[in-house]
């Protein structure tokens, strides 16, 4: 109790230091045009306690890292409330209803239905194995989502790879390419281009960065192949399997059907059309809450229906999501002056970067850098109506999203890579990069932290590939 107080009285000490601009709360306000860009400081501190807490001091944030991301979200929170009161409740309340509830739900239910699939006998964790596992979960993630791709294959190829000694490369090129690159291809991938979709784009267009999504997978394929080929033979103290495959069976099948039913209702969501109802004072459509009403019952058939050794057998434990469902709890709350000084355009603090956005190759890296650390999905908006209002001003959306595929399709192009592609930058990118580092920690693999994440493997091989792609596609 005494120190749920004393992270009350600290969030509290904010509000004296809250910039002496803000003028008193009104309905009416923008609070994009008027917060600074230093209130994006509690954003900044949950990120640093993700990356340097567990280096510091793991112990620690093992047992507590819930009360970091409770400590981060009153910190931004309650001055937040003070200041703006009935704006930032409803802000508050915005991001907590249209967001972060349906967000948790759909990953709760694919890691709950997808963990209770076991694919039995594990490979032999050969490059050439392993190669071909990032290869279908590539192609895969554009058909079942890059988390449900994810949480279906990364157990199996950590079986296949538990012998190894060096085994930190695939799971850091399995959040490349699985988690985040291999869902280009459809809206179904990754929520970027689902969104897109809810707004005019076709949903068979995404297939237009068929070329960079090849182009970004090959290049990662072969790199990933030479490097654990590198590994692999430096794996003179490791015990191999005595075959390279051990008979093949897939167990608790049943869940395909609930995985379908999950894919089918996402996409009922985005489609049809039922209405709206107030909670709170938001405005959420009838269609989200059946969805997530299914996305409930889908996993809930899950539990039911599949037997307990099978989810014993898959290493199954609530851990991972709890992690998730906590951080990006703190994450979604702080993430909030960041997104609306961004919505506000030339109107708040990053004016600057908005008005410097004139080419493709800007609209790829500005939406792409931002998507790294920020929800790629509501950036991708933010850039797309930039690039709608650019060049098609005061024109229905219908009519510029058809222009804007008709005349300036490298735009697109580029927001929609960007947002897709550069999630894999940080742990934080997208949904699923946390989980699987999540579950690969679980399994005994030591994943770097945050930072090192980064400065090993993102920043010299992502950064590098898309530097690359800007030359040849923008």
């Amino acid at each position: 109790m005494k120190r749920n107080l004393y992270i009350l009285h600290i969030a509290l000490l904010l509000s004296l230091i809250m910039p002496s601009l803000c003028p008193a709360a009104d309905d009416s306000i923008n609070l994009g045009s008027v917060l600074p860009m230093w209130a994006i400081l509690p954003f900044a501190g949950i990120l640093l306690s993700i990356a340097l807490i567990p280096l510091m001091a793991p112990h620690f944030w093992s047992n507590h890292f819930k009360k970091v991301s409770v400590f981060w979200a009153l910190f931004f929170a309650v001055p937040f409330l003070f200041f703006f009161r009935n704006v930032a409740f409803r802000e508050i309340a915005h991001v907590v209803i249209i967001d972060y509830i349906p967000f948790i739900l759909l990953l709760w239910a694919l890691f709950t239905v997808s963990g209770g699939i076991y694919i039995k006998g594990a490979f032999k964790g050969t490059p050439a194995v392993n190669t071909t596992i990032l290869l279908i979960g590539t192609i895969l993630a554009s058909v079942i989502g890059t988390t449900g791709a994810s949480i279906l294959l990364i157990r199996p190829l950590l079986r296949s790879n538990a012998w190894r000694l060096h085994k930190t490369q695939t799971v850091v090129f399995f959040i490349f390419l699985v988690s985040n690159i291999g869902g280009a291809l459809t809206p179904l991938g990754d929520p970027p281009l689902f969104l897109g979709f809810l707004h005019g784009v076709p949903f068979f267009w995404t297939m237009h960065i068929a070329p960079e999504m090849a182009f970004a997978g090959i290049f990662l394929l072969v790199l990933y192949f030479i490097l654990d080929s590198y590994y692999f033979k430096k794996e003179s103290g490791a015990i191999a399997p005595d075959t390279e495959f051990e008979s093949f069976k897939i167990e608790g099948s049943r869940n395909f059907i609930f995985l379908a039913g999950i894919i089918a209702t996402v996409l009922f969501s985005g489609i049809a059309k039922l209405g709206e109802v107030n909670i709170f004072g938001i405005h959420q459509t009838v269609t989200s809450l059946i969805k997530d009403a299914s996305l409930i019952m889908m996993g809930i058939l899950s539990l039911v229906f599949t037997k307990r050794k099978i989810r014993v057998d898959n290493d199954f434990s609530w851990a991972p999501i709890e992690e998730v469902a906590y951080l990006f709890a703190g994450i979604f709350i702080t993430i909030i002056p960041a997104l609306v000084i961004l919505k506000a355009g030339e109107q708040g603090a990053l004016a600057w970067l908005i008005k410097s956005v004139q080419t493709p190759a800007h609209y790829f890296w500005a939406t792409g850098l931002l998507s790294s650390f920020l929800d790629n999905a509501p950036t991708y908006l933010i850039f797309f109506n930039s690039a709608l209002g650019k060049f098609y001003p005061n024109m229905p959306e219908a009519q510029a999203v058809a222009g804007l595929i008709a005349e300036r399709i490298s735009f697109l192009s580029a927001i929609s890579a960007g947002a897709v592609f550069m999630g894999a930058v940080t742990y934080i990118g997208n949904a699923p990069n946390f989980m699987v580092k999540s579950i690969a920690e679980e399994a005994g693999i030591k994943m770097p932290g945050f930072f090192g994440y980064m400065f090993k493997y993102s920043i010299p091989i992502l950064l590098v590939l898309f530097t690359i792609m800007t030359f040849i596609f923008y």
